[in-house]
């Protein structure tokens, strides 16, 4: 088990003032200019992709995390420029799938700079780009310190999720002790202790009998809480609330049923569905939108899903369609939802001006139940 010895010094000029302190609680001269660290931390070679060090201010967290693992890398952004513009890939597929992984999935907020983004969706973007940097362990100091505790338990599971998916390696260093169970770490250190958790089974080698107790517990992982949203149906102003972190208009179709996810008394979630004209008894998707704060756990899927079987008891197909990667993902891996059709728009001559052709895809909504053949072939040609 590998041990950090830190030694931080700074040397002072003498002073009148230095002298009379020293004086008056007997402190031998120069004592408080040096702090000796020490703390035990994992193997490189053990299995673990996540770490956290917490502890109070001033236990040395930062300078035990610089020194083990490097510090965290200082990313500039565009001033005048979007913030997708401030990341080094050319592969916007790979930039957007990262934002969307650590749950920044609004593409308004992708055009917007840096600077003006919520200390939510700054931290997030943070993120996506020390993912894409791929380097051997990614430190986080203060992380999720700038957002409020409901964000960053939220923040937590989600870039949980995507370092886990991503295979790469994180060290978070935080004086919350709350968002422990959200980060869902293989070991954690705590610096007011020195004690040393694991969260997974550690090599034999690092459990003999020479190494300190305190500094070696194993146990199982930490269980994440659940976070619980009731389904209700909406009235349109609520709208209001959410029409900015949508890609699209930021009116609703005549007509529309609204729905919303609740959690703790709150909205963070909304559902839009509308008719389908020309098609009786046939109704979509029109709007989908989960707040930025709660991003990247899976509300949206769930939601979707819950509005769509109730939705499903109403009309005879329910269709989808799409053009957000994120969305386009989450809909192809749900055994609940069947792909219709794809559709490209923009052509040559926007594949030349943009470089990018845009991708709408349609899905049919089909629950737990098989559709027989005229119904599919009709949801088909209308999700189409």
């Amino acid at each position: 088990m590998p041990r950090v010895d830190v030694v931080k010094s700074s040397p002072v000029g003498e002073t009148f003032r230095m002298r009379q302190i020293e004086g008056m609680f007997d402190l031998p001269p120069g004592a408080c200019q040096k702090l000796a660290i020490r703390a035990e931390l994992p193997e490189m070679g053990e299995p673990w992709q996540i770490g956290l060090i917490v502890g109070p201010s001033g236990s040395g967290k930062s300078s035990v995390a610089a020194a083990a693992y490097g510090a965290m890398p200082e990313f500039r952004w565009p001033v005048n420029g979007t913030m997708i513009d401030g990341f080094e890939s050319s592969d916007i597929r790979e930039i957007t799938a990262s934002l969307v992984s650590v749950g920044l999935s609004s593409p308004p907020a992708w055009l917007r700079p840096f600077q003006v983004l919520s200390n939510g969706e700054q931290f997030r973007a943070q993120m996506a780009r020390l993912l894409l940097a791929k380097l051997p362990v990614a430190v986080v100091d203060e992380f999720t310190s700038v957002v409020d505790r409901q964000v960053a338990r939220v923040c937590s599971a989600a870039v949980s999720k995507a370092v886990r998916a991503a295979g790469v390696r994180l060290v978070a260093v935080s004086c919350h002790y709350d968002i422990a169970q959200w980060l869902d770490p293989d070991w954690m250190l705590d610096m007011a202790d020195g004690r040393l958790e694991r969260f997974y089974a550690a090599p034999p080698e690092t459990l003999c009998a020479g190494n300190d107790p305190s500094a070696r517990q194993t146990r199982g992982r930490l269980c994440r809480p659940e976070m619980r949203f009731e389904v209700r149906q909406a009235g349109r102003r609520l709208w209001a609330m959410f029409s900015r972190h949508h890609y699209l208009s930021h009116s609703l179709p005549a007509g529309c049923r609204c729905w919303a996810a609740v959690h703790d008394g709150r909205a963070v979630a909304f559902a839009a569905i509308a008719s389908c004209v020309g098609f009786a008894g046939y109704l979509r998707f029109s709007r989908v939108v989960v707040l930025p704060d709660y991003q990247g756990i899976g509300i949206g899927s769930r939601f979707r899903d819950a509005v769509a079987a109730i939705e499903r008891r109403r009309c005879r197909r329910l269709s989808l369609v799409t053009s957000h990667p994120g969305m386009i993902r989450s809909l192809e891996k749900s055994p609940q939802w069947r792909r219709a059709a794809i559709a490209y728009s923009g052509g040559t001559a926007g594949l030349q001006e943009t470089g990018h052709v845009r991708r709408t895809v349609s899905f049919v909504y089909r629950g737990l139940e098989k559709a027989d053949g005229a119904h599919a072939k009709t949801a088909d040609r209308l999700a189409g």
